[in-house]
């Protein structure tokens, strides 16, 4: 007997992070609910992010980065991390002014070259 050799890829299943749509006006009032919203995703997926739809707030302020901060504070309670998708500009200088360490989606995180980079190797070995 001989067994047949599967051909092509293997069929992955890709893991996307659930998405948090935040909306203006933000509200002091609504970081307590979305906290636990931010909980319930990370519950349900095995990706330990939740990104969240930023979008939508303009013109951001002091209480969206108050939002914010609740958000990533109580993603890390539960063991995950939340990045943002389509922050303005403004929001971002923010947030870099208040020192809240966020990521956003499609940058290269700290530490780690970006895609399509290639590392230096010594000469005679091989490339990786």
């Amino acid at each position: 007997m001989s067994r047949g050799v599967a051909r092509g890829l293997p069929i992955v299943e890709a893991t996307t992070p659930p998405v948090l749509t935040l909306t203006a006006p933000v509200t002091r009032g609504q970081a307590a609910g979305l906290g636990d919203a931010v909980r319930a995703l990370l519950a349900g997926t095995e990706t330990g992010v939740v990104v969240c739809d930023v979008a939508g707030i303009d013109p951001p302020g002091l209480l969206t980065v108050d939002l914010l901060a609740r958000l990533q504070l109580a993603a890390r309670r539960a063991g995950g991390r939340i990045r943002l998708r389509g922050p303005d500009p403004a929001l971002r200088a923010l947030l870099h002014l208040v020192g809240l360490p966020v990521e956003v989606e499609g940058e290269v995180e700290e530490g780690e070259p970006a895609l399509g980079v290639e590392v230096e190797v010594e000469p005679g070995e091989a490339a990786l």
